[in-house]
């Protein structure tokens, strides 16, 4: 269907461009003869002027004088060049009018995506609508906490922070962050996300502003993944590649079992590893075979053996167990990110992201100082 639309508008334009070539060359030639017949009308007016007397004989002898050069001037100019002239626009149009369909059909199939279908207007209607709502949304809790004459709760300026994330105001986010930040309770998590959207706005460098966050963050709570990631990424832009690779393979050493962010570590530290000339790390290292999902010492000792497919379908049977006793037990926390790790194990990210919006569910009646929030947040940013 794209293609036929193609055909039918390059033919219109090339109609289009192309009208003025059916225009006779006689035609512009006879145009271009116009100038010595208006010259001898203007003699001839010049010879009635000089019966009327409106202008003296001296006068009219310079002015016929003048027009006679100029009529001498056109006949003597080459009716070649008036064809050439002619000729050539006609050429210049016509390969404009096949080469102009031509080459941009040819870059549209090498580069375009004429398989990918095309998006409903409705539908792009209803999200700029919804993303309209969120940013008035977004600017009505903005002014509400802004004109709270205490300041606004820390909660709001969270979620504030972490909606204009979302939508990519990072400079107005890590102001919301650095409200929050200037309080007592700020813990570690605060500084953190501010360090995100510091270094999101400036493309991925780690500014002095972020460092400095990212430094407060790790004095708060030494074990944050977010922050100790941005310390690495920090030390490797100025340089200092063996300490980045420590620092991460230090963090990747005290995991107490998987969690989403150690696949970033791992890539991070590998990336590292190829500049300093270290070997490559793998999961298995850091994060051997889950064995908080419900299983017995007997099933553990049996999966030594397994094979790959087998272990694989060993641990999803543990998480099929796991999530069964979760639909009688909805409000256990701990077991929807116990989860939500063990569907990242098995490469499930949909089911991974589920279980962890159920436990950013939980995690609304539980304080805001508590490490779990950092620990789910940091989880759904990668896989989102």
């Amino acid at each position: 269907m794209i293609w036929s639309l193609f055909a039918v508008l390059s033919l219109v334009a090339t109609i289009l461009m192309g009208m003025p070539l059916l225009r006779r060359r006689q035609e512009v030639l006879a145009s271009s003869n116009a100038t010595p017949a208006v010259l001898l009308d203007q003699l001839d007016e010049l010879n009635r002027d000089l019966d009327r007397g409106v202008i003296s004989a001296a006068e009219a002898q310079a002015a016929e004088q003048e027009l006679k050069q100029r009529i001498l001037s056109e006949a003597r100019k080459p009716e070649s060049s008036k064809v050439r002239s002619v000729e050539d626009g006609r050429v210049a149009l016509l390969l404009s009018a096949i080469l102009v369909p031509v080459l941009a059909l040819s870059y549209y199939a090498f580069n375009g995506s004429p398989e990918v279908s095309g998006i409903a207007f409705a539908k792009r209607t209803a999200e700029r609508q919804e993303a309209a709502k969120i940013a008035d949304l977004t600017d009505e809790l903005s002014e509400k906490l802004a004109s709270d004459p205490q300041g606004g709760p820390s909660e709001g300026w969270m979620l504030l922070g972490q909606t204009y994330s979302r939508m990519g105001r990072f400079v107005d986010a890590a102001n919301a962050f650095n409200t929050v930040a200037k309080r007592p309770e700020a813990n570690s998590a605060v500084f953190s996300m501010m360090a995100e959207a510091l270094i999101n706005e400036e493309q991925g460098v780690v500014t002095p502003r972020a460092e400095a966050a990212i430094d407060s963050a790790i004095n708060l709570d030494p074990a944050n993944p977010a922050a100790i990631f941005y310390k690495a990424t920090a030390l490797s832009q100025r340089g200092e590649l063996r300490k980045a690779h420590d620092l991460l393979v230090a963090r990747l050493d005290n995991a107490d079992g998987f969690h989403p962010w150690m696949q970033s570590f791992l890539a991070e530290a590998n990336r590292i590893g190829v500049e300093i000339g270290k070997a490559p790390l793998s999961m298995a290292s850091f994060a051997p075979m889950p064995t908080d999902l419900g299983p017995t010492g007997e099933d553990i000792a049996n999966a030594q053996d397994m094979t790959e497919e087998d272990r694989q379908a060993f641990i999803r049977s543990m998480v099929d167990r796991l999530a069964t006793r979760l639909e009688d037990e909805p409000n256990d926390l701990d077991g929807w990110m116990r989860l939500g790790n063990a569907f990242s194990v098995l490469g499930d990210t949909s089911s991974a992201v589920n279980a962890f919006e159920r436990a950013e569910t939980l995690l609304l009646n539980v304080p805001e100082s508590d490490q779990r929030r950092s620990v789910v947040a940091n989880a759904l940013s990668g896989l989102r």
